[in-house]
């Protein structure tokens, strides 16, 4: 049986979410996380004392203190510097842990086994298959290259399957984002949901603006909380003048304040320009909250149960946000009570099984 060995960051809540899942899953192989960012730019450490983490050539050092879109092109530069260095550090790494299982997240680390001639499993994130090859051909060329040199590829949506097949022939497998359905579920639901809160990235991508715009025109001028896994300093810059006083500015929480703000809310704003499978609108769902978003493909595959506490949104009308207040005001007033197919389809352990099963 070969050891599990995820290449990828750790201050990035869906790799350490794999890999913890993974490891409370197998008893008997070591998994490993192998790693060149820990934590820089203003991220919190996500490490525990038990996880294993082997180190690449730490790059943190490099970094700038704080988010911004001047600072992620820097990131991008500084990788792609120092990718012959850790062409070396990881194949070292392998000579000397041959019976392991690589598994990459996301492209960048795609790409550097693809260089390293190691083979291994792919997960490409949604943008990095659905926005970016359409901007850059060079980028195209590369996440090719990439995707074709993985042994399988995992995506968490068909919309990216079938992208992928487009771009590279290259036939994904499905694996639906799992969310920890125990943690999500585990209080009482509460009886004081009163709050709107938006729990996607503070970035031009996740229209905080046009959230802020539709606020703003609405009559009742609802607050929201804003919590977010990582922002652009420029653009928080811009949104200035758009928050109210009453709105609160929550940042990046831990897995237990997130869940604790889901259980107070009624609504959960999700509006992004593009969509792949996205784990908090789960998340918000099976806590209780009602969901506003915008249509993706995604929605499609979901059971009743969740179709139910989704708000379809027009981000054209102006009067989108006071619209998805009164119809959640209803919708969040019950109990979610989850399917069995929901259950299946959504608790990270199950599925955890099947890709441990199907993968490794």
């Amino acid at each position: 049986m070969k050891d599990i060995v995820f290449i990828g960051g750790v201050r990035d809540y869906h790799i350490m979410d794999w890999y913890r899942t993974v490891k409370k899953t197998v008893s008997d192989r070591k998994v490993v996380i192998l790693t060149d960012l820990i934590k820089a730019e203003g991220f919190d450490v996500l490490t525990e004392r038990d996880d294993v983490v082997e180190k690449l050539f730490i790059i943190d050092r490099f970094l700038f203190k704080n988010q911004s879109s001047v600072g992620n092109i820097w990131r991008n530069i500084v990788k792609l510097i120092v990718l012959p260095i850790q062409i070396l550090y990881l194949r070292k790494f392998a000579r000397k842990n041959r019976n392991c299982v690589f598994h990459a997240n996301p492209m960048y680390y795609m790409l550097l086994c693809w260089l390293s001639g190691i083979n291994f499993v792919g997960t490409p994130q949604g943008s990095e298959i659905l926005v970016r090859p359409g901007r850059s051909k060079l980028y195209r060329y590369f996440a090719v290259k990439a995707l074709k040199s993985a042994r399988i590829v995992t995506v968490d949506s068909e919309s990216m399957k079938k992208e992928i097949f487009e771009m590279s022939g290259v036939n994904a497998i499905v694996v639906q984002n799992g969310i920890d359905v125990a943690a999500v579920m585990s209080e009482k639901e509460s009886s004081s949901r009163i709050k709107v809160a938006s729990v996607r990235g503070m970035t031009d991508l996740y229209r905080i603006k046009e959230i802020l715009w539709s606020r703003n025109f609405s009559k009742t001028k609802q607050p929201i909380n804003f919590a977010y896994p990582f922002h652009d300093d420029e653009y928080k810059k811009e949104l200035k003048g758009l928050f109210i006083e009453e709105d609160k500015d929550l940042g990046r929480l831990s897995k237990e304040e997130f869940y604790k703000v889901l259980r107070e809310s009624f609504l959960v704003i999700s509006v992004p320009k593009s969509d792949s499978s996205p784990r908090s609108v789960y998340e918000a769902i099976f806590s209780g909250c009602c969901v506003a978003v915008t249509y993706n493909n995604y929605v499609e595959v979901l059971p009743e149960c969740m179709k139910k506490r989704l708000y379809i949104v027009d981000i054209l009308n102006e009067n989108w946000l006071e619209e998805a207040v009164k119809y959640a005001r209803g919708v969040a007033a019950g109990a979610f009570s989850p399917s069995e197919a929901a259950i299946e389809m959504f608790d990270q352990d199950r599925t955890i099984k099947r890709v441990i099963n199907m993968l490794y």
